[in-house]
């Protein structure tokens, strides 16, 4: 077998000098910090960490006294303005190839010109690009989506076309065409960077020659992929990582391989790829002789296999693997995530699993296998391809912490920095934990994978601000979700617009702060009050009319009703007393007391409970006039008429009293003449009559 390895495959002028910049500032001690990962390389982007380097995914990450590198795919403009803020110790280690078309973005905004960058929206090196424009700017990522929106634009309109460094060149080449044809006022840049024509054009032509390709890079770089692509149009072609990822049976049979590499590629990465391929050469007879002689397929650390369960426990289950006469086996940990499973419930003997193996034991015949690790590398595929093509993916919010929120989308970890959670700055983005979101994928990169809510999340709100717009009516109601508060108000979410609900629209009451009515989060039924499409401002309703104390008072409590309420505050010249929730009324100075007040105050105080009698109202105006000496006179008059009353019961108790004593008297006096008078004839015959004792 033959090996032929390109000419130009490598590290790029411009990844080459990020790198280098990044290990001198390391070496002279600098505390370092890139904003995401220096390059698409994950062994590099490891190997700088490990010397301290921190990777993060924007400003607001950086730790204070940290030198930040700015990487080649280079960032935008309020980037730049967001470390001068911050005053950052910057190293801007973009590359001249990318400074170059910054600065036509700049161009085309001051020119009046349709800035058209040909590349993936989501690459960090297109955002770099959009945030120099100073004027309109679209983004397409194929012919197709080329061609939906040139319906739309003049062809007499001034346009400024760019290409992403590391875009296909046959693409560009057809993009070019198209735009030729189309518009008539058009100024085309050639922006593809030197390295990349260069090794595209070395690809195309050593896959025509060769029996299989071998692309070495980051599995999220687009320079590798769009290399792979030129290289599977000719010939067999795969891309590996590290020398780990080369499949001996892959490359057996062929003649002549061909190598290439990506510009994020260390050169050592690719020796070490050679080195292995050439061992395999040395031992290539002895491997077929072994082949031949076994009808058992070579397993490695990392292939995907298919397996039939042949035998269930309750802490691991064993495999039979297609083509190879090992067992396999498969732990309850490496068959699923859920830490309740039983595996049991999970496999039964005779299903067809997808396995990878994790570990292989030739001697014992026993291989370890993971579903889990199966489809992590799937949805590490899945997840790779949505951060190409900018493809809409769904997840699980799992965790939150200080930098941003953890979403897990096919197995695969997400980070979502906070300032790419939610839409507002003060919104809670640690409530999202538990729920489930949408989400694109922004940066790809070894086992960083940055993803972002809030652009998924505005481009569903602006269909909906466009329906809202369309059926909005005063007094219609909608529920809405409330998404922060102010001193002044709430404002509520009606379908991707936010209207304010002022604080005199949340409660009848007088309250001090929107949060004695209403949390963020809350769903509650709102209703318009006004709008403004041209300010697309919109006034929202909360409080009832059914529930307006003022009416309550007009049909509950008419003029003359005494009742008991609470003082809720003094003045000089009264006291409030709180008739209803938001209804208070004036007991004047005047009406406190018979005897002359001179401080309110000194007479009453806030919490104390009055008798108050209700004089006036005023419903325009909401006054209304108490006295509690009015309460006072009918207390007198009261207890006048109940002290009469006492008074009179009292006398006739009296009379009769001497009535009764007068009765008993007379009874009394007459009791002893009675008693002499019926002694008086035994006494005279029994013995001689004696003169009674007085």
């Amino acid at each position: 077998m033959e090996i032929i390895l390109a000419k130009s495959a490598g590290f790029c002028f411009g990844v080459d000098r990020a790198v280098k910049l990044t290990y001198r500032l390391l070496a002279q001690g600098r505390r370092v910090a890139t904003l995401g990962p220096l390059i698409h390389n994950p062994q590099v982007v490891a190997d700088l960490e490990s010397r301290g380097a921190l990777v993060c995914a924007g400003v607001e990450e950086v730790p204070q006294g940290y030198e930040v590198v700015i990487r080649s795919h280079g960032v935008p403009r309020a980037v730049y303005d967001a470390l001068a803020a911050r005053g950052l110790t910057v190293h801007d280690a973009t590359c001249p190839f990318v400074a170059k078309i910054h600065t036509i973005a700049a161009e085309a905004g001051a020119a009046g010109a349709l800035l058209l960058v040909a590349g993936n929206e989501a690459h960090p090196e297109v955002q770099g690009i959009v945030g120099h424009a100073t004027g309109p700017v679209r983004v397409f990522a194929d012919e197709k989506a080329l061609a939906a929106f040139l319906p739309s634009f003049s062809p007499s309109g001034a346009v400024y076309a760019v290409a992403q460094t590391t875009l296909g060149v046959q693409n560009w080449e057809n993009y070019k065409e198209t735009l030729k044809k189309w518009c008539t006022n058009l100024k085309i840049f050639d922006t593809i960077c030197n390295a990349t024509w260069t090794r595209q054009q070395e690809a195309e032509a050593l896959s025509q020659r060769c029996d299989r390709m071998v692309i070495i890079g980051g599995r999220h770089s687009s320079n590798t992929q769009k290399l792979f692509q030129v290289a599977a149009k000719h010939t067999r072609a795969i891309t590996v990582e590290t020398a780990g990822d080369l499949d001996r049976a892959w490359l057996k049979g062929a003649r002549t391989v061909g190598v290439t590499a990506g510009a994020s590629t260390p050169s050592s990465v690719i020796e070490e790829v050679l080195s292995t391929m050439n061992e395999e050469i040395r031992d290539d007879m002895s491997f077929a002789e072994m082949l031949d002689a076994s009808e058992a397929k070579p397993l490695f650390v990392g292939k995907i296999v298919k397996a039939q369960v042949v035998e269930v426990t309750p802490a691991e289950c064993k495999v039979s693997i297609d083509g190879s006469k090992h067992t396999g086996v498969v732990r309850l940990e490496a068959m699923t995530r859920d830490p309740n499973a039983k595996m049991e419930d999970l496999v039964k003997v005779g299903d067809e699993l997808d396995l990878v193996v994790v570990k292989t034991n030739d001697q014992e015949g026993v291989d370890t296998l993971s579903r889990v690790r199966f489809e992590e590398q799937k949805g590490m595929k899945d997840v790779s391809e949505a951060c190409e093509n900018g493809t809409v993916m769904e997840g699980d919010v799992v965790e939150a912490n200080k930098g941003g929120v953890v979403v897990m989308v096919k197995g695969v970890r997400v980070f979502v920095p906070r300032s790419q959670a939610t839409l507002r700055r003060d919104e809670d983005y640690t409530k999202l934990v538990g729920s489930h979101v949408r989400l694109v994928i922004t940066e790809c990169a070894g086992r960083k994978i940055v993803g972002s809510i809030n652009k998924v999340t505005a481009e569903e709100n602006k269909v909906k601000r466009e329906e809202f717009w369309k059926n909005v009516e005063v007094d219609k109601h909608y529920q809405g979700v409330v998404k922060s508060l102010t001193s002044y108000g709430a404002f509520v979410d009606v379908g991707g617009v936010d209207g304010l609900c002022h604080i005199s629209e949340l409660s009848w009451s007088n309250i001090k702060h929107p949060s004695e009515v209403v949390n963020v989060g809350d769903t509650i039924d709102v209703y318009v009050k006004s709008y403004d499409p041209e300010t697309q401002k919109v006034s929202l309703g909360y409080k009832k009319e059914e529930d307006n104390p003022w009416e309550k008072l007009k049909t509950d409590i008419p003029v003359g009703t005494e009742f008991t309420a609470p003082v809720v505050s003094i003045t000089k010249f009264g006291a409030f007393v709180r008739i209803l929730p938001g209804v208070d009324g004036l007991v004047h100075i005047s009406e406190i007391s018979h005897d002359r007040v001179n401080k309110v105050s000194d007479v009453l105080k806030v919490g104390d409970e009055v008798r108050a009698k209700l004089l006036g109202v005023d419903f325009d105006r909401k006054r209304i006039s108490l006295s509690i000496k009015a309460c006072l006179d009918e207390l007198a008059e009261e207890a006048g008429e109940v002290l009469e009353e006492v008074a009179d019961k009292v006398t006739e108790a009296a009379a009769e009293v001497a009535d009764t004593v007068a009765a008993l008297k007379e009874e009394a006096e007459a009791a002893p003449a009675e008693a002499a008078e019926a002694e008086a004839p035994a006494a005279a015959a029994d013995e001689p009559a004696e003169k009674p004792a007085e």
